[in-house]
């Protein structure tokens, strides 16, 4: 197979994707790698229809990878996750929208193009954890306790784009990152950013099942294949906070051939590129009492 993988110059020589490509190099495939980030694109030759049987995306959540990646599912060539879904989830607030009418256990979540908007969030949300909308990698998370906090901290907010707030979750400190992968999920547990106090190894640990259920409702939600939900065990249950698509999958075993056969699979069948994959999302059915 023929494939083209999108990395930023941030992932340009991180296990992921580095070693998924050098798998299925050493397997016989060709990959092509372009850096949407570092380099001139010359957008009206860079996508051919039937150029590859698949492109896949590794890339920051505000980078122009996805631009060129939604350049390529628009000509019908297969994207691994599917275009449409990966904006779904690179917007925070616009995941969050989506979850929550979709019945998937989501705070609360407001959104402020600036911070000084943050300060109608009524006092009884408070603690909040703040965060831009199209962050990653913990990226601008914070804490903020009360509203005197919120008013202090304006300075520190601002330049940052799309802010969501959330009700701060109370939990253990611990995240629950589970990954899904060729179908399969895998948990592991580390250290919150919001925590970093808390001495947390990071490892896999065993997948209760109703977080297991929780995880495959959000691929279903939002149409992807490869995937990253950050959980909370919070008091009423496992609560999603966030959705990565093509995460590390760190701690995954033999995360590189799992991830890199995954990928052949989608490339094979055509999934992640199919019409009916993400629209039913878009526009979601209303429940009563979903809040946003």
């Amino acid at each position: 197979m023929r494939l083209c993988f999108l990395v930023e110059e941030r992932y340009r020589h991180d296990g992921m994707p580095v070693e998924v490509i050098s798998q299925l190099v050493a397997w016989g495939h060709r990959v092509d790698v372009l850096r949407p980030g570092g380099s001139l694109l010359r957008m009206s030759e860079a996508v051919n229809a039937g150029s590859h049987d698949a492109w896949v995306l590794k890339t920051v959540s505000g980078g122009p990878g996805l631009t060129l990646l939604e350049a390529a599912a628009a000509v019908g060539l297969t994207t691994v996750n599917d275009a449409r879904s990966i904006r779904g989830v690179r917007d925070k607030a616009l995941a969050a929208a989506i979850g929550r009418s979709r019945g998937l256990p989501m705070p609360t979540t407001y959104a402020a193009a600036v911070p000084e908007l943050l300060a109608e969030i009524p006092e009884s949300e408070f603690p909040l954890v703040v965060k831009p909308a199209d962050g990653s990698a913990g990226r601008g998370v914070c804490l903020v306790p009360s509203p005197d906090r919120l008013a202090a901290m304006t300075g520190q907010l601002a330049g940052q784009g799309m802010l969501v707030a959330q009700p701060y979750v109370p939990n253990s400190g611990v995240d629950l990152k589970v990954y899904c992968v060729g179908g399969e999920l895998y948990a592991t547990e580390r250290c919150s950013p919001l925590h970093p106090d808390h001495a947390v190894r990071e490892r896999q640990v065993a997948l209760p099942a109703e977080v297991a259920a929780t995880v495959a409702q959000v691929g279903a939600v939002y149409g992807l294949d490869l995937y990253g939900v950050d959980v909370l065990l919070g008091p009423d249950g496992p609560v999603v906070v966030d959705v990565n698509d093509f995460p590390s999958f760190r701690q995954v075993p033999q995360a590189a051939a799992r991830v890199a056969r995954a990928v052949l699979e989608l490339a094979r069948t055509g999934r992640g590129s199919g019409p009916d994959v993400f629209p039913a999302a878009l526009v979601p059915e209303q429940q009563p009492g979903a809040a946003v």
